[in-house]
């Protein structure tokens, strides 16, 4: 049916609604296991090339964030930055999770780097924290 109308499964949905998916995926993770099967789940995310789909980083960034107003709970850095990359990386953008700690006081911080470029977070935020892993 969707085929009949010239449009895929990935593009049938508005942006913010994949995004809000994305995000009820890496929550789930999250409740079910923690961090080490979102961390899997990120790490082999396939990297696709672009099949012709026009989305552009800022148009799924700002998807994201759409999405993280309209969830019903609070969305944190992980959760947040977690599904970015999915979403990028499903339109062919080759996005990084960025996990960097701050030695005191004592926290850590996760986000998005696109070609070594700070994409959902202030660009800033390299100078605060150490990264301890990309994925």
């Amino acid at each position: 049916m969707l085929a009949k109308h010239g449009l895929s499964k990935r593009t049938a949905f508005p942006l913010w609604f994949r995004a809000c998916f994305e995000l009820l995926r890496v929550g789930h993770a999250l409740a079910r296991g923690g961090f080490a099967p979102v961390y899997a789940r990120v790490r082999n995310f396939p990297r696709k090339g672009n099949d012709g789909e026009t989305r552009t980083l800022e148009q799924i960034c700002r998807a994201v964030d759409v999405a993280c107003v309209l969830y019903f709970k609070e969305v944190r850095c992980l959760q947040r930055s977690a599904a970015a990359v999915c979403l990028l990386r499903d339109n062919g953008i080759p996005a990084e999770l960025v996990i960097g700690v701050q030695h005191w006081p004592f926290c850590a911080h996760a986000w998005v780097e696109v070609r070594g470029r700070v994409v959902n977070d202030k660009p800033h935020i390299t100078e605060a924290y150490a990264v301890m892993d990309r994925c």
